[in-house]
């Protein structure tokens, strides 16, 4: 009997359409819900499509550190803010393959490349295409985070074995100005679709803890949710506390369960995408971690620390570290 109500709840999830048309209202709904019920939910509708066991493990890299002439309100990279970080010129082939081998090694199956671009020259763009093909071989797949792309752009990722692009929209269109002036939200959707339209994946997400409300946190969710086609990877970062940039006097860290509540929504927003814990692991306890694999969230990063601060691994996953850079 008791198997056979399982079996009736579980189909229940298989049922529930993928959407594209979610309102702010039903967000909100769906976060207030009683934490037992959006948790029961939110496991639900994931084991629907994902097996409940597995964790995707990505690996990153920084290419091309710091000198970034955006100015986004949260990062160390931007040439806007005095933060310590010395910017570099693009790393070398063979140091990035090497780096990507290890990364396999220690068990990646996923390997992204991150360079602190406005937007990449074409110059530049044949040597990362160039790492990307090579990355390939190693038999991973492979992601990269470049700023903004044309059209010609993507379709040379994609034709050297690109297999993802992140692009964030960071946060609800509501609190965007208030972090970044120097690139439109608009500008970021534009290369989200252009990014799609050469057939490469889209890994998309955003930050949480920069001084946003829950309903800017939910108007993201909203907005990625609504995108023509959901991202295939939606990664939640918690923001990193850098110094000498605007977010650290707006920033509070979210409570644990309200991160919790967030991945629960995601999940159920996006069935069928990956929601990575990026970002900000740190300070995140084991336990909420395991809280959030159990709201759906089912990616992390592992490797060493990178690029936009210190970064430390909670007690019991020091082969897991925290990743630094917001993807």
């Amino acid at each position: 009997m008791i198997h056979a109500v399982r079996m009736k709840q579980n189909a229940s999830h298989d049922v529930e359409p993928i959407r594209y048309d979610w309102e702010r209202a039903e967000a909100e709904a769906l976060y207030d819900l009683p934490f037992a019920d959006l948790m029961f939910r939110a496991q639900g509708i994931h084991r629907s499509h994902f097996d409940p066991n597995h964790v995707e493990t990505a690996s990153l890299l920084s290419i091309k550190t710091g000198g970034c002439p955006e100015d986004c309100g949260y990062c160390s990279q931007s040439a806007h803010y005095e933060t310590g970080l010395k910017a570099t010129k693009l790393m070398a082939q063979a140091d990035v393959v090497a780096t990507a081998r290890r990364a396999r090694d220690a068990g990646a199956s996923r390997f992204c490349m991150a360079a602190a671009w406005r937007n990449p020259k074409d110059r530049d763009l044949d040597d990362v295409c160039d790492m990307v093909s090579a990355v390939k071989e190693l038999g991973m797949e492979t992601c990269a985070t470049l700023g903004m792309l044309t059209p010609a752009q993507a379709a040379r990722l994609r034709e050297a074995g690109l297999d993802f692009y992140n692009h964030n929209v960071d946060t609800s269109p509501e609190f965007y100005d208030r972090i970044i002036t120097t690139r439109t939200l608009q500008d970021r959707i534009a290369t989200l679709a252009h990014v799609r339209d050469a057939g490469i994946k889209v890994c998309c997400g955003g930050i949480i803890g920069m001084g946003e409300g829950v309903e800017d946190r939910l108007g993201m969710l909203v907005l990625l949710a609504n995108l023509p086609s959901h991202p295939e990877s939606v990664p939640i970062n918690l923001w990193n506390e850098v110094k000498g940039v605007p977010v650290n006097d707006t920033a509070e860290r979210p409570d644990p369960i309200a991160i919790a509540r967030l991945v629960a929504v995601a999940r159920i927003m996006m069935p069928r995408s990956v929601v990575r814990l990026s970002a900000g692991r740190q300070y995140m306890t084991d336990e909420l971690q395991a809280l959030c694999f159990l709201a759906g969230a089912n990616s992390i990063f592992i490797g060493d620390v990178l690029e936009t601060g210190i970064s430390r691994t909670s007690s019991s996953n020091k082969n897991m570290k925290s990743r630094s850079i917001l993807i």
